[in-house]
Order: C-alpha cells, then structure tokens, then sequence
C-alpha cells in the first residue's frame, strides 16, 4: 500500500497566481531580450530600509559577535522589547494590549495560512475577490468555503446583513488587498456585532494599516467588543520595507474565548511546537521601526508610494477608466477597458506597454474584468509606467 497524501492540494489551483506572472513574463522577455519591462504587478517595495532601522541592524549584529551580548533561540513569541513596541504602536490608536497578547512571527502571510490549524471543521467565509492565500490554505486544509461577494456595486465592502446566522471563521482585510477598500468605523461595527450575535471569529488583516488616509480605523480592536471576536494580524513588510527582513505578528486578545478555550493558549502551543521564532537581529531591527523616530521615517517611506499611487491614478482619471484604492492604499483596483478580461488585459498591457500588473481574476471570481496596479516601484519606473499607460490606454 503506499503513502497517502493530503488529496485537498488537488483541490487547490495548480500555480500560484503570482507564479504564473512570473512565468508568463520570463516567456516574454526571452522572446524579446532588449525587453524593459516594468512591473506593478507584486506587491514588493523598492525602498531601502531607513537609517533608524539600519543602525539598529548593526547594532545588534555587533552584540551576536561577543559572547556576553550573543542570542541562541529567541523566545518562541518574540523578545519581550518587540512586543512592548507593538503594544506602543497600538496604542497611538487608543487600543490597549497586553505584551502576552502579542505573537511574534516572520510574516502575515504564514500567519495567515497557519491559523487555520487551531480551528476545527468549520465553514470559512471569504470575501471574494481575496489575497489568495486566504482560500488557498483552507481549500489544502479540506475546509468548507463560502463566500461574500465584493462588487463594484457595494464599493467592494460587503456587509453582513444578507448574512445567515450562524457561527463561521470570517477573513476580512482593510486596507483591502487588492481592491484598495478601506472599511469605516461603522462598517466594522456591524461586522463585530454579527461576529459576537453568531459567536464567529474575525481573522483581520491590517498589514496595509499605515497607508490609510483619513478617519479610518487602523485595528478592529478600535470598535468596541472586537476583542471577544477577532484575531488581527499585521506587518512591516509594507509599512517599514521589510519584505525580504520578515517580521509580523498576530494578536490573541485574552477576551477571545470559544467553548472555554483562550485561543491565545491554543496559537502558543501551535507556535511553541512549530515555529523556531524570529532572529534578535530582526526583532531589534522592528523595534526600531516601531519607535517615534521609526514611525517617522516608515510614513516618509508610505508617502512616497502613495505619490506613486497618485501618479498612476491621474492617468486613470484622464482615460475615463473606473478604478478604487489608490488614497488609503497602495492598490488601484481599475475595471479592464471594454472587450478585456483580467489575463487579456494582462497580455494586452505587457506586450504593447511592457508593463504588469495583476489579473483581477487571479483573486477569484468577482475580480474578473478588473485589475490590479501597485505603486510599489520607484518613481522614475512609475513615471515611466504612467507614460507608457498613457499611450495605450
């Protein structure tokens, strides 16, 4: 007899959407060598990491090269100095947390995946269109998906009201990736009550939190009672240009109890058996981000990519082209100009433009007919971007 597999993986689509991208623009450019090709496709920034930061890399590479300041394992959770920072950042939006209610880790997205393992067989609702690693770790966990439409039509917010009663894991992203949307303090409310009327659980993503732009809340656990309903997890992967430095975290409110069970205990133990934790190095470098003097430099670091954003959205604006995001957001979510779909559009944009962005499509079935800019690139390729996009729009 041999090995059985997880059969959910079949389940799953067989290349990542970003995988694909990268394939379809490897096939281009063999094709066309002498290619430029701009990408405001993946969301990955172009900025170097800010003195502040730096200085607190050296820094702590310097204490691991002598005995009396060098670390082994760091604590499972975080360095008690790294949670005391994220305690600090939150509470700049009046929302009080304990450092035990904190868990350090390498990223929103394994965090994202991961957490379904303390859940048991529970339906699972998803905005569509989604970040796909969302659906993808519940469909390779076998989980019952449903879904709740985002259309133009309710400002790709969805609401629950429509809604049955019943008790379900909920993801939910603001600043939404991809479509820019940025849900009020109202909006959210509604969604908490339903959370505590249903006894669900919220998983929210704030990763985008430090590009929003307005009377926004920055964390759910802004509206009252949130913390007997949802798990929020966030980064500096945007916030401080650390998608290739790796910190993020997860937050357990002690108040987030089903059947009797903290979950924060159950995610320690899942994180205690199965993560190794984040280097000091790195946990000094966030702490530093997360400092005044960090923060400083992290929001000169977000208003250069909203001027990006800014950028390409004039041109979107001149062609009469319909889009959201762009203002609280580093994504323009646009509708593809008529007799387009997501991946023609996709085509159309790199072959007469040499430009990338994201097939709408790729992030579900509500996201066909749109598609999705980053403003992650340096200025001069964003400029060059909006020249190019000028032209053939």
């Amino acid at each position: 007899m041999s090995i059985k597999l997880n059969d959910n993986y079949n389940n799953a689509k067989k290349s990542y959407l970003f995988s694909e991208i990268g394939r379809r623009v490897r096939t281009y450019r063999e094709a066309h060598p002498d290619s430029n090709v701009i990408s405001l496709g993946i969301g990955d920034v172009t900025l170097p990491l800010t003195p502040t930061v730096i200085a607190a890399l050296h820094s702590a590479t310097d204490e691991m090269s002598k005995k009396e300041t060098f670390r082994g394992y760091a604590p499972e959770y975080g360095y008690d100095f790294a949670r005391d920072a994220i305690v600090s950042h939150y509470a700049e939006y009046g929302v009080t947390l304990s450092p035990d209610e904190i868990f350090v880790s390498d990223g929103a997205k394994s965090d994202l995946g991961n957490i379904v393992e303390i859940f048991g067989d529970n339906e699972v609702l998803i905005p569509d269109p989604v970040y796909p690693v969302n659906y993808d770790s519940n469909v390779m966990s076998g989980r019952r998906i449903s879904f709740i439409n985002a259309t133009k039509e309710n400002n790709f917010l969805p609401m629950p009201d429509e809604l049955p009663r019943r008790s379900m894991i909920i993801y939910m992203c603001s600043p939404n990736n991809p479509t820019g949307a940025v849900y009020s303090k109202e909006q959210l409310k509604k969604w908490v009550s339903f959370a505590r009327e249903t006894e669900s659980v919220i998983i929210f993503d704030s990763a985008y939190e430090a590009y929003i732009s307005g009377n926004y809340p920055h964390s759910i656990y802004e509206v009252d009672g949130a913390k007997s309903c949802a798990i929020e997890i966030c980064s500096l992967s945007k916030t401080a240009g650390f998608t290739g430095v790796r910190f993020a975290w997860t937050v357990m409110p002690s108040e987030l109890i089903i059947n009797g069970v903290q979950l924060a205990q159950m995610w320690a133990r899942r994180q205690a058996t199965k993560f190794n934790g984040v280097s000091y190095i790195i946990q000094r470098a966030a702490a530093a981000a997360l400092s005044p003097e960090g923060m400083a430099e992290c929001r000169e670091l977000v208003s250069y990519y909203m001027k990006n954003a800014s950028i390409l959205s004039s041109v979107l604006k001149e062609k009469g082209i319909w889009y959201t995001g762009g203002v609280s957001s580093p994504y323009l979510w646009l509708k593809c100009p008529d007799g387009y779909d997501s991946w023609s559009f996709f085509d159309y944009l790199l072959n007469n433009a040499e430009v990338v962005g994201t097939p709408g499509s790729g992030f579900g079935a509500q996201g066909e007919g749109y598609f999705r800019l980053t403003s992650f690139g340096s200025r001069e390729a964003t400029e060059e971007a909006a020249s190019r996009l000028r032209r053939v729009l």
